[in-house]
Protein backbone atom coordinates (compact mmCIF):
# COMPACT_ATOMS: atom_id res chain seq x y z
CA UNK A 1 0.00 0.00 0.00
CA UNK A 2 2.59 2.56 0.77
CA UNK A 3 4.63 1.88 -2.28
CA UNK A 4 1.15 2.57 -4.33
CA UNK A 5 1.27 5.98 -2.15
CA UNK A 6 4.39 6.71 -3.56
CA UNK A 7 3.93 6.33 -7.40
CA UNK A 8 0.69 8.17 -6.99
CA UNK A 9 2.18 10.80 -5.22
CA UNK A 10 5.19 10.87 -7.67
CA UNK A 11 2.74 10.81 -10.27
CA UNK A 12 0.76 13.37 -9.28
CA UNK A 13 4.17 15.89 -8.99
CA UNK A 14 4.99 14.66 -12.36
CA UNK A 15 2.27 15.61 -13.90
CA UNK A 16 1.39 19.16 -12.68
CA UNK A 17 2.83 22.15 -14.73
CA UNK A 18 5.92 24.07 -14.27
CA UNK A 19 5.41 27.70 -12.83
CA UNK A 20 6.58 30.46 -14.49
CA UNK A 21 10.07 31.41 -13.84
CA UNK A 22 12.48 34.42 -14.03
CA UNK A 23 16.10 34.87 -13.13
CA UNK A 24 19.09 37.26 -14.30
CA UNK A 25 22.34 36.73 -13.77
CA UNK A 26 22.69 40.34 -12.62
CA UNK A 27 19.89 40.27 -10.13
CA UNK A 28 20.34 38.05 -6.97
CA UNK A 29 16.48 37.91 -5.53
CA UNK A 30 16.48 40.39 -2.82
CA UNK A 31 20.02 41.37 -2.81
CA UNK A 32 21.71 44.77 -3.39
CA UNK A 33 21.88 45.44 -7.03
CA UNK A 34 24.76 46.46 -8.98
CA UNK A 35 26.04 49.59 -9.80
CA UNK A 36 26.18 49.11 -13.61
CA UNK A 37 22.36 48.98 -13.18
CA UNK A 38 21.91 52.32 -10.94
CA UNK A 39 20.84 55.36 -12.40
CA UNK A 40 23.81 57.39 -13.74
CA UNK A 41 22.39 60.34 -11.78
CA UNK A 42 23.48 57.96 -8.62
CA UNK A 43 27.43 57.33 -9.92
CA UNK A 44 25.47 54.04 -11.67
CA UNK A 45 25.73 53.15 -15.42
CA UNK A 46 22.16 53.09 -16.17
CA UNK A 47 22.32 49.38 -17.54
CA UNK A 48 19.47 47.29 -17.92
CA UNK A 49 20.14 43.95 -16.41
CA UNK A 50 19.72 40.64 -18.42
CA UNK A 51 17.15 38.32 -17.91
CA UNK A 52 15.99 34.78 -18.66
CA UNK A 53 12.44 33.06 -18.34
CA UNK A 54 10.71 29.57 -18.97
CA UNK A 55 7.87 27.33 -18.27
CA UNK A 56 5.27 29.82 -19.50
CA UNK A 57 1.28 28.50 -19.67
CA UNK A 58 0.29 26.92 -22.24
CA UNK A 59 -1.25 29.88 -24.87
CA UNK A 60 1.00 32.08 -24.08
CA UNK A 61 1.00 35.04 -26.72
CA UNK A 62 3.65 37.88 -25.52
CA UNK A 63 5.05 38.92 -22.44
CA UNK A 64 5.48 42.30 -20.45
CA UNK A 65 8.20 43.07 -17.69
CA UNK A 66 8.04 46.24 -15.49
CA UNK A 67 10.14 47.41 -12.66
CA UNK A 68 8.32 49.09 -10.05
CA UNK A 69 10.19 50.83 -6.89
CA UNK A 70 7.59 49.43 -4.16
CA UNK A 71 8.97 51.27 -1.35
CA UNK A 72 8.96 55.21 -3.43
CA UNK A 73 6.99 57.70 -1.19
CA UNK A 74 4.09 58.52 -2.07
CA UNK A 75 2.81 54.83 -1.93
CA UNK A 76 2.10 54.42 -5.41
CA UNK A 77 5.64 53.20 -5.86
CA UNK A 78 7.79 54.92 -8.69
CA UNK A 79 7.97 52.80 -12.40
CA UNK A 80 11.15 52.58 -13.53
CA UNK A 81 10.89 50.75 -16.57
CA UNK A 82 7.47 48.50 -18.69
CA UNK A 83 8.31 46.35 -21.54
CA UNK A 84 5.22 45.33 -23.67
CA UNK A 85 5.26 43.45 -26.56
CA UNK A 86 7.85 40.94 -26.12
CA UNK A 87 7.01 37.63 -28.40
CA UNK A 88 6.14 34.43 -27.03
CA UNK A 89 8.67 33.37 -28.74
CA UNK A 90 11.80 35.68 -27.12
CA UNK A 91 12.56 34.41 -23.70
CA UNK A 92 15.07 36.63 -22.84
CA UNK A 93 16.17 40.33 -22.43
CA UNK A 94 19.82 40.85 -22.58
CA UNK A 95 21.83 43.39 -20.51
CA UNK A 96 21.55 46.88 -21.91
CA UNK A 97 17.81 46.09 -22.69
CA UNK A 98 17.68 45.95 -26.46
CA UNK A 99 14.74 44.74 -26.95
CA UNK A 100 13.56 42.23 -29.43
CA UNK A 101 11.30 43.15 -32.68
CA UNK A 102 7.86 43.70 -31.51
CA UNK A 103 8.49 44.73 -28.19
CA UNK A 104 8.67 48.31 -26.70
CA UNK A 105 9.14 50.19 -23.73
CA UNK A 106 6.50 53.07 -22.19
CA UNK A 107 7.09 55.34 -20.80
CA UNK A 108 7.43 55.19 -17.06
CA UNK A 109 7.50 58.20 -14.09
CA UNK A 110 10.32 59.38 -14.72
CA UNK A 111 8.77 59.98 -18.46
CA UNK A 112 11.07 58.00 -20.42
CA UNK A 113 10.54 54.91 -22.18
CA UNK A 114 14.25 53.61 -21.32
CA UNK A 115 15.11 51.98 -18.38
CA UNK A 116 16.00 53.92 -15.89
CA UNK A 117 17.84 52.27 -13.05
CA UNK A 118 17.64 53.35 -9.16
CA UNK A 119 18.17 56.32 -7.35
CA UNK A 120 16.00 56.89 -4.53
CA UNK A 121 16.34 60.23 -2.88
CA UNK A 122 18.68 60.45 0.01
CA UNK A 123 17.67 59.08 3.33
CA UNK A 124 15.25 57.12 2.47
CA UNK A 125 16.79 53.75 3.27
CA UNK A 126 16.96 50.30 1.17
CA UNK A 127 14.37 50.14 -1.81
CA UNK A 128 13.25 47.15 -3.40
CA UNK A 129 13.39 47.59 -7.03
CA UNK A 130 10.61 44.44 -8.22
CA UNK A 131 10.75 43.18 -11.85
CA UNK A 132 7.49 41.38 -12.82
CA UNK A 133 7.32 39.14 -16.22
CA UNK A 134 3.85 38.61 -16.71
CA UNK A 135 3.13 35.33 -19.38
CA UNK A 136 -0.24 36.50 -21.34
CA UNK A 137 -2.83 35.31 -23.34
CA UNK A 138 -2.87 37.99 -25.87
CA UNK A 139 -0.77 41.91 -26.49
CA UNK A 140 -0.47 43.43 -22.81
CA UNK A 141 -3.18 46.04 -21.60
CA UNK A 142 -2.57 49.53 -22.84
CA UNK A 143 -0.37 50.94 -20.75
CA UNK A 144 -0.43 54.72 -20.21
CA UNK A 145 2.60 57.08 -20.08
CA UNK A 146 3.33 57.62 -16.44
CA UNK A 147 0.46 56.18 -15.43
CA UNK A 148 0.04 54.84 -11.69
CA UNK A 149 2.56 52.04 -11.38
CA UNK A 150 -0.84 50.14 -8.72
CA UNK A 151 -3.15 50.67 -11.93
CA UNK A 152 -0.01 49.11 -14.21
CA UNK A 153 0.66 46.57 -11.79
CA UNK A 154 -3.11 45.32 -11.44
CA UNK A 155 -3.91 45.23 -15.36
CA UNK A 156 -1.09 42.92 -16.20
CA UNK A 157 -1.99 41.06 -13.26
CA UNK A 158 -5.49 40.75 -14.71
CA UNK A 159 -4.76 39.82 -17.65
CA UNK A 160 -2.05 37.66 -16.73
CA UNK A 161 -1.91 33.95 -17.07
CA UNK A 162 1.48 33.52 -14.83
CA UNK A 163 3.97 35.70 -13.48
CA UNK A 164 7.20 35.77 -12.50
CA UNK A 165 9.42 38.58 -9.93
CA UNK A 166 12.72 39.15 -8.75
CA UNK A 167 13.53 41.68 -6.12
CA UNK A 168 16.36 43.59 -6.57
CA UNK A 169 18.09 46.63 -3.50
CA UNK A 170 19.33 50.16 -3.38
CA UNK A 171 19.94 52.61 -1.40
CA UNK A 172 21.82 55.72 -1.46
Amino acid sequence: MKAMASTLLVTSLVGQAAALELSSPDIKDGQSMAKAHVSSRCGGDDVAPAFTWRDEPAGTKSFALTMIDVTARPPLGWTHWIVVGIPATVHSIPAGGALSDGARAVAGSGGGGAYFGPCPPEGTGVHQYVFTLYALPGPAPAVMPKADPREISAQMSAAATAKATLTGTWQR
